[in-house]
């Protein structure tokens, strides 16, 4: 495997083991890139996708003693580190403790428990008590004041402007490996997967993922592309035509020769055949009756 150096401003990507350091020595796991360590410690997240995941050296994305530590590193080679709080996630500020109301959280269909993570007043922080209708949360970062431990191994660089580019959406957005990137000298065509073009995540992650392009690679034009096809319907084939029957052909050539009958034959008229009415009989008079000579 290649060892080059790390510098400022590359984008590596990193397996890792990051630990707490407790006041009694023992350790406590808080993120891996390796399931079965995850399995191991109780830790496993089952909609997390443990694999090595990029990041960009020297430009204060990471704590200060891992950025540090990255610098002057070596491709595939595996180091251990302790960081000072100074030097990690900061000392802890006790004004970032704060009471709220458990109506705050119920107005927003939150039930706080002991421990839980919750994002309340554009704000995400700790539940740390629940108690008599208050809450009290620590928004500090949960590794503020705490000695940390990592060990990790640099597994490769991006040394292409694809693998650049690539590596931003993934550290931006994700799903890195669906987009179809077409870079030509300084502009760049990303076409957009199908899950993206309706996903709301996308739609503000954007903005980030442009702003690491135009800080962190020399591309000058950048074009989402989304690209919606119709899909033609599949043709049913047509059922040959049946053997006509003997009954069949015989009415077809009778039918044949009906169309082919001359046109100017035309059928004779028929005669009128309307009875002269009867002439109406006169009352028959009965006879008059005719007397005798004796009676004259």
């Amino acid at each position: 495997m290649a060892s080059d150096a790390i510098s400022k401003g590359d984008i590596v990507w990193l397996e890792y083991d990051g630990w707490t350091v407790n006041p009694n020595g023992t350790q406590t796991l808080f993120d891996t890139t390796h399931e079965e360590v995850a399995k191991k410690e109780g830790k496993l997240d089952e909609k997390k996708a443990y694999q090595e995941v990029p990041v960009v050296v020297g430009h204060g994305r990471l704590f200060a003693g891992l950025d540090e530590a990255l610098l002057g590193a070596k491709v595939g080679d595996s180091k251990e580190i302790t960081i000072p709080s100074e030097k990690g996630a900061g000392a802890r500020d006790p004004r970032l403790v704060e009471l709220k109301t458990e109506r705050e959280f119920l107005r927003q269909e939150i039930n706080p428990e002991l421990g839980m993570e919750v994002s309340i007043g554009g704000r995400r922080g700790t539940v740390t008590a629940v108690a008599a209708g208050r809450v009290r949360m620590d928004f500090n970062n949960p590794l503020a004041g705490r000695t940390l431990k990592y060990t990790f191994k640099v597994v490769r660089k991006a040394t292409t402007p694809e693998e650049r580019v690539r590596a931003l959406i993934d550290l931006g957005y994700g799903l890195a490996e669906q987009f179809t990137i077409d870079i030509k000298g300084d502009q760049a065509d990303i076409r957009l997967p199908d899950i993206s073009k309706t996903d709301e995540k996308w739609f503000v992650s954007k903005f980030r993922v442009v702003a690491d392009l135009r800080e962190l690679t020399n591309l000058r034009v950048i074009r989402f592309l989304e690209e919606y096809e119709k899909k033609a319907e599949p043709k049913t084939a047509e059922a040959p035509p049946k053997a006509a029957r003997p009954s069949e052909e015989a009415a077809v050539k009778k039918a044949g020769e009906k169309a082919v009958a001359p046109a100017e034959e035309k059928p004779k008229a028929r005669k009128a055949t309307r009875k002269p009415a009867k002439a109406k009989e006169a009352p028959s008079a009965k006879p008059k009756e005719e007397k005798s000579p004796e009676e004259l």
